[in-house]
């Protein structure tokens, strides 16, 4: 009985110890602006972008480096939901070229919800003032409008927007219709009212996507 008591006290220990070393690690896959805790959602997240670094023999190198900076679950209507991955924006390029994979792997974690990912961008109004170490206008990449075009090339990556168009309807409301890349239409067509959903959730605007011939 003693030995019996003695191997479950440690494989308790064992289990605990793995908890909290995994409960470390998943961490470090997210860093919140200010040092903020992630919640539960974002938490998990972390979680599965660990475990993938674990086992996946493919992504293993490119994940070890990097990070997430927030996430989110949105709804996009008719009972579907998405989930929206904040990224750094200096780790972006890395992220995108791991990225069909990625979203691949996380989309069948998450019970096939549509995983966008979309760099964290900050807006700097038309007050900004630099420091006294810089000259100069407001950058351009901060402006609204910048931030909002690079947002919705984020959400359709890698497909490209090969042209927009903005209709303005009789009651004073305007719908940008944006064309994608023909040739991608087959992988991308059932994904589009989750891009529109997402666009809209995060700039107020209303989209609807087309496709080049």
């Amino acid at each position: 009985r003693k030995l019996a008591y003695y191997k479950v006290s440690n494989d308790l220990c064992c289990l605990c110890r793995y908890l909290f070393v995994t409960t470390i690690m998943s961490n470090q896959k997210i860093k919140k602006a200010g040092g903020a805790e992630p919640d539960e959602f974002e938490a998990s997240v972390a979680q599965e972008l660990l475990n993938l670094e674990m086992t996946s023999t493919e992504l293993k190198a490119s994940l070890r480096d990097l990070y997430i900076t927030a996430a989110k679950e949105v709804d996009c209507g008719a009972g579907r939901k998405a989930i929206i991955i904040y990224v750094p924006y200096k780790l972006q390029k890395s992220f995108q070229k791991i990225q069909a994979r990625l979203v691949r792997e996380l989309e069948k974690k998450f019970s096939g919800k549509h995983v966008i990912i979309v760099a964290q961008r900050n807006i700097l109004g038309k007050s900004y003032a630099r420091s006294q170490k810089t000259t100069g206008l407001r950058p351009r990449s901060r402006t609204l409008t910048a931030v909002q075009d690079a947002i919705l090339e984020d959400i359709v990556y890698p497909t490209e927007i090969t042209g927009k168009r903005t209709r303005c309807k009789v009651d004073g409301r305007r719908i940008l219709k944006v064309y994608l890349d023909g040739r991608d239409q087959a992988n991308v067509e059932g994904r589009t009212d989750t891009y529109a959903a997402v666009y809209g959730k995060l700039t107020n605007k209303q989209v609807s996507f087309h496709f080049s011939s």
